[in-house]
């Protein structure tokens, strides 16, 4: 069945049904016409992003549950590059009316998990008929220790919490595959000379990403963002934000094996993706410290300018490439 044959109301009282257990804090729910939750004594995080069909995602390799789970995933990753904890979700979504039913039953199986995965609790948000399938989310959490992206200073050393470049190229052998892979469950696509072992992971990081939980790097950090559209690229707008410069050292960036194979198959550097690739949602920080358990040091913060250092310790001047909205990779 299409949701033109649905219509608004019984849509918004499925989800009333569905996701109408309140959790502590929560005055009013879904149903009335705004939330009512019990604000804490610590201050309040609040982040928005929004997913447009043919823009952040494309069905044609792409399912619904993994449009839903991203949608969280993308902004419980705001609350946590904060140092905050995620509580509550509110969601706007438009579709057009010929979408079928189980698409819209599946995202919200996605949009449900990824809640689980994060303890969230969603508190309303709004339906509406739109062209293309245009998805919304606000999250709001809490945080003691809120870090900023304006707290690196120079001789801070510049981390990140995993390896980067994977989700790029997951979408690099997504686009050659043409079509969606449910691995949600368990299924799985083949690509000539390249075992699964290899693309699995790669495809997971993009279209099931996990946001990293800041937990263990809040007490170390300066100045802490996460990495959406690319290592570079997000460093120079922490740099910006802080008044300082940075060098990137190329032999600290990690790339994982599957990275390497993957690249090879493709004829692409696996640096190209790992320094300008988005996506990764891995958490990038400063620190004075010398050393971050869990952490991989990719560079040090100086007075000015964004540098990167060789494996033969040549220094150049590189541009903060990555993912930009109304522009182009540069």
């Amino acid at each position: 069945m299409k949701l033109a044959g649905i219509g608004e109301l019984p849509l918004l009282e499925k989800l009333r049904d569905r996701f109408s257990r309140n959790k502590a804090g929560i005055l009013l729910g879904i149903g009335d016409d705004a939330a009512a939750i019990r604000p804490s004594a610590l201050p309040l995080l609040l982040t928005t992003d929004m997913m447009v069909g043919g823009v952040h995602f494309d069905l044609s390799y792409t399912t619904p549950y993994q449009v839903g789970f991203k949608l969280v995933t993308v902004n419980v990753s705001d609350i946590y590059a904060m140092g905050g904890t995620p509580q509550y979700l509110l969601l706007d979504f438009g579709a057009p009316g010929t979408m079928e039913m189980k698409s819209f039953t599946r995202l919200f199986d996605g949009v449900e998990d990824a809640m689980r995965l994060y303890g969230v609790s969603l508190v309303g948000g709004d339906i509406s008929s739109a062209g293309e399938l245009v998805l919304s989310a606000t999250v709001v959490g809490r945080g003691e220790k809120v870090l900023r992206r304006s707290g690196a200073r120079a001789g801070d050393r510049i981390y990140v919490t995993g390896h980067l470049g994977d989700s790029a190229c997951g979408h690099a052998l997504l686009k050659k595959m043409k079509r969606p892979i449910e691995i949600e469950r368990g299924k799985k696509m083949l690509l000539p000379r390249l075992p699964w072992s290899v693309i699995r992971p790669l495809v997971a990081r993009h279209l099931l990403p996990t946001a990293v939980r800041p937990g263990r790097y809040v007490a170390a950090a300066s100045a802490m963002m996460d990495i959406s559209d690319g290592l570079l690229i997000d460093l120079s707008r922490l740099c910006r934000e802080s008044g300082v410069g940075a060098v990137v050292y190329e032999e600290g960036i990690p790339v994982s094996d599957e990275l390497r194979a993957a690249s090879a198959y493709l004829r692409r550097d696996p640096l190209e993706f790992a320094a300008a690739g988005g996506e990764d949602y891995e958490l990038l920080f400063t620190s004075p410290r010398r050393g971050v358990a869990g952490a991989f040091c990719v560079g040090e913060i100086t007075e000015r300018g964004l540098m990167m250092k060789d494996r033969q310790g040549r220094v150049r001047k590189i541009s903060a490439r990555g993912y930009r909205h109304f522009g182009i990779q540069g």
